[in-house]
């Protein structure tokens, strides 16, 4: 299982340390792609695959569909690990997720969150504020369903 909270720097090359702990976790092909909110999303092969099929048993007439899709398979890049668990991480995506020195890897159960540090700070702010609020939302769905 994918948990945790981890930092990181981005040293020399755009390179990054994956979290020893992930790595443990993950298989050899991995997979980086654009997420929400800013940040990148880090899955293995297998994850990959999963979080595909997840979007294809959608109708592909559907916008939104395309749209999503686009947005992760068209901003995704396949990397690989060097000796010491570093990936280099393209321009494109340094650029979209504004990543400066620190990163954040954020462990979300099947996936990996990797968060410039100022913006998962910010992030962490706001969902201290909200998260009473949050969970009351979500048993109001969930008492909706039954």
């Amino acid at each position: 299982m994918l948990i945790g909270e981890y930092e990181s720097k981005i040293g020399e090359k755009n390179r990054i340390a994956v979290p020893k702990k992930f790595r443990n976790e993950l298989s050899e092909k991995l997979i980086v792609t654009r997420g929400y909110e800013r940040c990148l999303i880090l899955v293995d092969e297998k994850r990959w695959e999963e979080l595909i099929k997840s979007i294809e048993v959608r109708p592909l007439l559907n916008a939104s569909v395309r749209d999503l899709k686009r947005y992760l398979v068209g901003g995704a890049f396949e990397i690989t690990l060097d000796n010491q668990g570093r990936f280099v991480v393209s321009s494109a995506l340094k650029e979209f997720a504004e990543f400066e020195s620190e990163v954040i890897f954020i462990g979300i159960d099947n996936w990996i969150e990797i968060w410039a540090k100022n913006k998962w700070l910010e992030k962490v702010e706001k969902l201290n504020k909200e998260i009473v609020d949050l969970a009351e939302r979500l048993s109001e769905v969930e008492g909706s369903k039954g």
